[in-house]
């Protein structure tokens, strides 16, 4: 099977893809998984606020918008020298790249050197280097390409037509502008989006489409569910059902099929067998680490041993503590000898 890359794709196409019974979906996925993938590796990313808090957008999903109360203390611009040890940290751990992010609109003038000397920092420790600082202009990403930036971050976050409703501070065409000015300067494009923000069915198509209808596919692709933060305007919004995510990234895989698809923020609030089912499905990168910038992610050693259940990274895995392995063996006796037990549950 030779799966042909398309930049044409339409609703009516991506909905009758979201149809199709999930068996079906699910090997035609992991059929265009495995043409491009090995499909028992998965990438794995740490990623660091490098600037917490008291951004002006208001992003309606975001606890660092200066709009919303939610306990969140700004921070400022952190130490390069902090910043490399937590990059050695995360190399320790496994991860492959290291990603920043800061809570600005756009990086300011002042900004740009220490930022820049994070990315060498980075790239001097061996570790693929992403960013996420918001708009960028050319000349910013010239620059950030020139310094050694191997990966930038941009989220469309929703499809064009809901994009109003979750923010007002800039716009869907500002974000493709920025998208349009990292792959100008010649980096890797990072850009994915939120599901479970209370869009509709088409929202979800949409999403995907914006992102499979680019010039070129994204390298990276980050589905994320909402992490609902009290204080926000989305606290409540109803939960996404498991099985439609699954499909989401299902769907991801198909549209673009050269692209690392990374389950991302939510993953707390997923049991191991959902995981494993969006690894089928086609993720295959994660974030390490019990954080996302603000909001909470499994520990580490959990990943870990749910990779050991699976044979995921088995070269990697083979190098973990004998304590890892151990406590992955010991989690597998008790879930043989528990009562059966439901294999999803709502994600959070």
């Amino acid at each position: 099977m030779t799966t042909q890359i398309r930049h044409d794709w339409t609703h009516q196409e991506v909905k009758a893809l979201f149809d199709m019974p999930f068996n079906d979906l699910m090997f035609k996925a992991q059929l265009v998984h495995r043409e491009h993938f090995d499909p028992n590796y998965v990438q794995v990313s740490t990623l660091l606020s490098i600037k917490t808090g008291a951004c002006p957008e208001d992003c309606k999903y975001c606890p660092q918008s200066a709009r919303y109360s939610t306990g969140l203390e700004k921070e400022r611009l952190m130490e390069v020298e902090k910043v490399l040890q937590r990059a050695k940290e995360a190399k320790e751990i496994g991860s492959t790249r290291f990603c920043m992010g800061a809570a600005w609109r756009n990086p300011k003038d002042r900004d740009m050197p220490y930022v820049i000397e994070m990315i060498k920092g980075v790239k001097e420790l061996g570790l693929e280097t992403c960013m996420t600082l918001g708009m960028l202009s050319k000349e910013q990403a010239l620059a950030l390409k020139e310094a050694g930036l191997d990966y930038y971050n941009h989220n469309l976050d929703t499809s064009p037509e809901y994009y109003g409703d979750i923010i007002t501070t800039r716009t869907y065409e500002d974000r493709l502008s920025t998208l349009d000015n990292v792959r100008s300067a010649g980096m890797n494009v990072c850009s994915g989006g939120i599901v479970g923000l209370g869009e509709s069915a088409k929202d979800r198509h949409g999403l995907l489409i914006a992102l499979a209808n680019l010039p070129h596919h994204p390298e990276s692709v980050p589905i994320n569910m909402l992490v609902k933060v009290k204080g926000t305007p989305l606290d409540n919004v109803d939960d996404l059902d498991s099985f439609e995510f699954i499909r989401t990234i299902a769907v991801a895989r198909i549209l673009m099929p050269k692209s690392f698809v990374r389950l991302s923020a939510g993953r707390e609030g997923m049991n191991e067998q959902m995981q494993a089912m969006c690894f089928m499905a086609g993720a295959n990168s994660i974030f390490y680490g019990c954080k996302l910038l603000t909001t909470s992610n499994p520990d580490e050693h959990f990943d870990k041993k749910l990779f050991a259940k699976l044979g995921v990274n088995s070269e990697q895995t083979k190098d973990y503590s004998d304590d890892t392995k151990e406590a992955a063996l010991l989690e597998q006796l008790k879930e043989q000898n528990a009562p059966e037990q439901e294999l999803f549950f709502e994600a959070q």
